[in-house]
């Protein structure tokens, strides 16, 4: 339904009553039954998924869409099948087979976390998974209910929309959204339903358009009987964007680079292109002597600039050519950013060779 109405025209709902909560549970299970996503991670027993293929998934599509997931999922499958491959891989290895996903520490922490589990097996509860590096209660919560069956809601993206809009919750603080989902949480069948939630919210109760018609939580979803259920829940406060220029210089070829290893929360661990960050007021021509002072380097033409956003960043790198005699990578052995593999394909169009 398209009708424009403000979320505040419907009350907040009150809990389902029994009788409904049996319905709900009953027609959404039966809805996942006929349609469920067939995933790589879903293979195996309901309620008794292989733990290493559920964490993996969970950890990568924290930040990836499923469609581009799963080609990174399975490439990261097949460089590391089991808990003790990645547990035994250097850090480097797992960085490169995480390349294109983004958010790194994410890739840092699987590997750490990996090397506990490999000495001691896997967590057999939810507080075994949450103590885990990089593991939150929403992943401990998934895992621990599609591995173990264990009564764990989930709460992500996906199920505080189908929340808010079954109680017409304009403002679904995460407190409110963890309390509805353990609520409705089939302590029968967890792990079933919390993948139903998420193929619900992913594929009919999506962001801007969703499929009302399809959905079979309509009979009991109040933003649909306000008439406007895309209004819920209300749109985020989005954090505002900062803008970060950078100079980097390529010394070498698109092929065969001077290359550092980055260091940070964000990129930390991967290897990329000499940089800096511009000081306050500061010319990038003022920076690329900065950079190349410290390198030591002879700074050369202008390549090119480009813009790259990443989380709340949106970064201007200026590309330099530059001269020095330092070692060189073979780019494509190292894991490197997105923004370092666009710098490099802006040095290797023709009209900068």
């Amino acid at each position: 339904m398209t009708r424009t109405a403000s979320p505040a025209s419907a009350p907040p709902a009150a809990a389902l009553a029994p009788a409904d909560l049996s319905a709900v549970r009953a027609a959404l299970l039966a809805w996942f039954g006929r349609t469920a996503r067939t995933l790589p991670w879903r293979a195996g027993q309901e309620g008794a998924r292989d733990p290493y293929r559920v964490w993996v998934a969970e950890i990568l599509l924290q930040q990836t869409q499923v469609a581009r997931g799963t080609v990174y999922y399975d490439r990261f499958l097949t460089a590391f099948p089991t808990v003790q491959d990645l547990a035994a891989a250097p850090q480097e290895a797992v960085l490169k087979a995480w390349e294109g996903c983004g958010y790194y520490a994410r890739a840092r922490n699987l590997h750490c976390a990996a090397q506990q589990v490999a000495q001691d097996g896997f967590p057999r509860s939810y507080d075994g998974w949450l103590a885990l590096p990089g593991v939150g209660p929403y992943t401990a919560a998934a895992v621990s209910s599609l591995a173990l069956n264990e009564a764990r809601a989930v709460n992500d993206g996906n199920v505080r929309r189908v929340l808010a809009r079954l109680h017409a919750e304009a403002q679904p603080a995460p407190a409110w959204v963890q309390a509805r989902a353990d609520a409705l949480l089939d302590p029968a069948r967890p792990g079933a339903w919390n993948e139903a939630v998420m193929d619900l919210g992913a594929t009919v109760c999506t962001p801007a358009a969703p499929r009302c018609g399809a959905c079979p939580l309509q009979p009991w979803c109040a933003a649909f009987a306000s008439g406007a259920p895309a209004a819920y829940p209300a749109p985020k406060v989005r954090a505002a964007v900062r803008d970060v220029p950078v100079v980097a210089v390529l010394i070498g070829t698109p092929q065969q680079a001077v290359l550092e290893r980055r260091v940070g929360a964000l990129l930390g661990g991967l290897m990329g292109l000499p940089a800096e960050p511009l000081a306050s007021g500061e010319t990038p021509q003022a920076a690329l002597e900065r950079l190349c002072a410290r390198l030591p380097a002879h700074p050369g033409a202008f390549l090119g600039s480009l813009t790259h956003v990443m989380t709340h960043r949106r970064v201007t790198l200026h590309l330099y050519a530059a001269q020095a005699d330092l070692p060189r990578h073979l780019v494509a052995q190292e894991a490197l950013s997105r923004l370092d593999q666009k710098a490099l394909a802006l040095a290797a169009q023709p009209a900068l060779l």
